[in-house]
């Protein structure tokens, strides 16, 4: 049942929590500074004192409105790391000092089949970080901000030895990356997958494959990337997609491509590198339908298939493996004064990785 003017009012009662978040008010997408509430803490809720988030591209898209859905002002985020301060009285799993995350989900119905399974994300009733009218009918601030309050079932763990700022990432990178990984079959020791991409979701899915033991070729179209991947990144091979005789050396030999592009581009060529039963996962998401021969497909016993994101038992466990190989996202620290920066520079692909905010240094508790 969609949220009523009567919860509305309850829930401005119970949002008594002040915080400062950097805000887009229009589809410029300019972020300034702006006090927001924050509910206070229920029964079943985490406090949390924010102390870094990544910057996604996503935000860059929410707060232009390309996406057609932007509800001003909107304040983005949803790669949050940072410290619980308080929690309520169901709580059992955080308590204060605790370090912890949040990624791209702040609720869902959480008693539908999906919800029941572990995969909140394909749940009908999903509720984003930001941009999204939450069940109290409230719209939700992401984590370009100070603090913020989640129900607890959306809360992760952050284990000893991962740094926070490195790790905050994960929380969208990683968990769009390894869960199609995991349950496409592309985490098998020895087997071969390709890399579509070498951005932020690239560079993490590099480091994915070599922990769990897989051959990783990362396939590109800019050729001076090839010693970063190889050499600081890990990958086994590297493929330039416009040089025809790499392509075709490559033919018939991946097990499965993790294609983190978002641009549209042809993908029978890359199709053509998939052994037979071979799958493409796409994880970006090019704004025009795709083009693919179905005799691509067929002859081969190919699959093109979606991922997005994934649950939260799926998010903890990634985090958690991540933590054990050492599988951090490589990331450029910049402060709240400088994110306006960071996003014009994002647009140009201006970044290795990820831009991460340090909100618990630099954004203040007042405007």
């Amino acid at each position: 049942m969609a949220p009523t003017a009567a919860d509305a009012a309850t829930a401005d009662a119970k949002h008594t929590g002040k915080a400062v978040g950097l805000a887009a008010r229009d589809a410029s997408g300019h972020l300034a500074p702006l006090t927001i509430t924050r509910r206070s803490t229920g029964d079943d809720d985490v406090a949390i004192k924010i102390l870094y988030c990544g910057i996604c591209h996503s935000d860059l898209h929410s707060i232009k409105n390309e996406w057609k859905n932007a509800m001003y002002p909107i304040v983005p985020g949803h790669e949050i790391a940072g410290v619980v301060t308080e929690v309520g009285k169901n709580v059992t799993k955080f308590k204060a000092g605790d370090r912890v995350g949040v990624g791209c989900l702040v609720n869902s119905c959480q008693s539908c089949d999906r919800c029941a399974e572990g995969f909140e994300n394909h749940c009908r009733g999903i509720i984003f970080t930001y941009n999204s009218v939450d069940r109290d009918g409230t719209v939700t601030y992401g984590g370009y901000s100070t603090n913020v309050v989640v129900h607890e079932r959306f809360v992760v763990r952050f284990p000893e030895g991962m740094p926070l700022d490195q790790g905050a990432p994960l929380l969208c990178a990683g968990i769009t990356v390894y869960s199609p990984m995991k349950y496409h079959g592309l985490n098998v020791p020895g087997k071969h997958v390709g890399v579509l991409g070498l951005g932020g979701l690239g560079h993490v899915a590099v480091k994915f494959g070599k922990a769990f033991g897989m051959k990783v070729t990362v396939i590109s179209s800019s050729p001076g990337k090839k010693q970063e991947a190889l050499e600081r990144l890990g990958a086994d091979a590297f493929v330039v997609s416009k040089n025809a005789d790499e392509m075709k050396a490559a033919t018939g030999t991946m097990d499965g491509i993790v294609n983190t592009v978002s641009a549209n581009i042809p993908l029978a060529p890359l199709m053509a590198l998939l052994k037979p039963n071979g799958k493409m996962i796409m994880v970006g998401l090019p704004e025009k339908p795709l083009e693919i021969p179905p005799f691509d497909l067929i002859m081969w016993n190919k699959t093109l298939a979606g991922s997005f994101i994934g649950g939260l038992r799926d998010t903890q466990e990634m985090i958690d493996l991540a933590a054990k190989h050492g599988v951090t996202a490589d990331i450029e620290v910049v402060g709240a004064d400088y994110v306006n920066t960071a996003l014009e520079r994002l647009v140009k692909a201006d970044v290795r990785y990820r831009f991460v905010i340090d909100i618990g240094n630099t954004l203040k508790d007042s405007e």
